[in-house]
């Protein structure tokens, strides 16, 4: 099941870029890549869903549940087996007897709610630059060229020149790595905090 795009058409005329009637395929299409760009570096979906996902077991009693926040959980197994003898803490299940069988790690499926119930605004703003930027590209008159992304380093003007440098992007809807940190950190996809017995 595909997500919806983290931003609208009408949320990108509130942010004041103008989507031409001819354009409104290519701007859907680039909201779709833009918000998967997005909820890629962020290692959640960000908006509110269901998911089920297979785990392996810790001996650890707690067991940290992908793509933060957790709402809700709605049931646990480990080893195909059902169990109910657990809490949900900290977008982590905790459980007494911990996530192992006897003879090894074990496999814990979960099923549960998570992510946003409303895209905050900053990453609605977020999607729609990265759409205007696609956008600019696209329409650039220059046979597709612009479609990569492209830094004018220097120019020069009699005997025209000018010169493109790489900034390690290849294209306009790839994040930059302080923002894909960023993101990772506040959605629980970046570093996890070690504990130590």
């Amino acid at each position: 099941m595909a997500l919806e795009s983290l931003a609208t058409l009408a949320d990108l005329a509130e942010l004041g870029l103008t989507v031409e009637d001819d354009e409104t395929t290519v701007a859907t299409r680039y909201l779709a890549v833009a918000s998967a760009a997005v909820r890629e570096a962020a290692g959640s979906p960000i908006t509110e869903t269901t998911s089920t996902v297979t785990l392996e077991g810790e001996a650890d009693q707690r067991l940290r549940l992908p793509g933060s926040p957790i709402q809700s959980v709605a049931a646990v197994a480990i080893d195909g087996v059902a169990v109910t003898d657990w809490r949900l803490r900290s977008d982590r299940l905790w459980r007494f007897a911990g996530w192992t069988a006897a003879d090894g790690p074990s496999e814990v499926e979960a099923t549960y709610t998570h992510g946003l119930p409303e895209v905050p605004a900053d990453l609605i703003d977020l999607v729609g630059r990265l759409v205007a930027g696609a956008l600019a590209s696209y329409r650039a008159e220059d046979g597709g060229a612009s479609l990569g992304t492209q830094v004018v380093t220097s120019e020069r003007i009699g005997d025209y020149a000018v010169t493109y440098g790489g900034d390690g992007l290849a294209t306009d809807m790839e994040l930059p790595a302080y923002l894909r940190e960023r993101l990772a950190a506040r959605f629980g996809g970046g570093i996890q905090t070690m504990r130590s017995r």
